[in-house]
């Protein structure tokens, strides 16, 4: 059996009266990439601080590497990208890589050979002599993405890492998370966006209000989920679709977007029945697919309407 790289048993963390994280407990292997998913307020930031020693807990204990100790007491063997970016405004692009390098240990001349190679690769050489506060956020947003990496951290773990950028720098910034999977690196991340983690996640953990509420890997989850989905298109005439999905014999969940809905049928209704109304309708049909529910549904299922109630910001009461 694996032994897991980090380990929470049990965290709890309370501010002034208020529960952020609610006993807490899981276990990510080495080598994958691990979603920490929640709606914004869950206590997803305040874990991955207790996590780094950032704040302590109040109660249970976290793990590193087989280890116990002070996450501190890793921190070369760790990569971290905080959802609040920081870097040094003034400082040229090259400096303060070189500078945040050399604090986990590396030597001048490798951490400016790394940061020019990464620079380079993320399309930011043309901007390696200029100031920090010169860049634009999306760039400001990679440089601190390669000031995670340079000292090439066993764990790395990045704090809604995506928000922010355009589609293409997400795609960059996604090639290179799966490529650090490939090389054994075990990539901790947290998101509010269901598309992201069902593309990259290997397993995860989804929790509201600091408590988990599922937990393990991406296709157990969804084989536990209950009930028939159907996925389903249309080429530009939806006919009496939005009849159709009302009509509980059929259909007990919806999620329409117009051109594109997801279904949870109604036990025991056949969906060749509902194929067969939709045609009859009028409808231009460009998919209809029996499918496992996507990562979305899941979550709405879960968090949906506990998310949609008032929260208590983490990060504001993290800085009481």
């Amino acid at each position: 059996m694996t032994t897991p790289i980090l380990v929470l048993d049990g965290v709890t963390k309370r501010f002034s009266g208020h529960t952020a994280v609610d006993g807490l407990s899981l276990a990510i292997p080495p080598g994958v990439i691990y979603g920490l998913l929640g709606p914004n307020g869950a206590g997803k930031t305040t874990t991955i601080r207790m996590i780094l020693d950032i704040i302590r807990p109040d109660a249970g204990s976290v793990r590193l590497f087989s280890e116990t100790g002070r996450a501190r007491d890793h921190s070369a063997r760790v990569g971290y990208l905080p959802e609040e970016r920081g870097l040094y405004r003034k400082m040229r692009v090259v400096d303060v890589l070189v500078f945040l390098a050399e604090m986990k240990g590396i030597e001048r001349r490798v951490a400016r050979a790394r940061a020019l190679a990464w620079l380079e690769r993320l399309g930011l050489g043309p901007w390696r002599l200029r100031r920090i506060d010169e860049l634009s956020k999306g760039m400001q947003q990679k440089v601190q993405f390669i000031s995670t990496l340079l000292h090439e951290p066993a764990l790395v773990v990045l704090d809604e890492p995506f928000a922010g950028l355009d589609p293409v720098n997400t795609q960059v910034l996604k090639d290179v998370v799966l490529e650090l999977r490939q090389g054994g690196v075990t990539v901790l991340f947290s998101t509010h966006i269901m598309e992201q983690a069902e593309k990259l996640c290997d397993q995860l953990c989804i929790i509201a209000r600091g408590r988990k509420l599922v937990g393990g890997s991406l296709s157990d989850i969804k084989r536990t989920s209950s009930g028939q989905h159907l996925t389903i298109g249309f080429d530009g005439e939806a006919g009496d679709a939005a009849r159709l999905f009302a009509e509980r014999r059929l259909v007990k969940q919806v999620d329409d977007y117009g051109q594109y809905a997801e279904l949870e049928l109604t036990p025991g209704a056949d969906p060749q029945e509902l194929l067969r109304l939709l045609v009859a309708s009028g409808a231009r049909l460009s998919r209809f697919q029996v499918m496992e529910p996507s990562l979305h549904k899941i979550f709405m299922d879960l968090v949906g309407r506990d998310a949609a109630r008032p929260v208590v910001r983490e990060e504001l009461i993290t800085r009481a």
